[in-house]
C-alpha cells in the first residue's frame, strides 16, 4: 500500500501526460490543455508532499 501511495503523484502526473497525448493526436481543445496542466501540477505537488511525510 505504501508503494502505491508513494507513486500516487507520478500516476496523477502521467494522467496529465496522457491528456496531452490525446490533445496532440486528436481533437485540439483548450479544456484538455487546462486539464493536463492541472493534473501535472497536482501530481508534482502530491508527489513532493507524500514523499516528505512517508520518508
Amino acid at each position: 500500500m505504501n508503494s502505491l501511495l508513494k507513486n500516487l503523484g507520478l500516476i496523477i502526473f502521467l494522467c496529465g501526460v496522457i491528456c496531452l497525448c490525446v490533445y496532440y493526436f486528436s481533437v485540439p481543445s483548450n479544456g484538455l490543455l487546462v486539464t493536463s496542466l492541472a493534473l501535472e501540477f497536482i501530481g508534482i505537488i502530491t508527489y513532493v508532499i507524500i514523499n516528505k511525510r512517508i520518508d
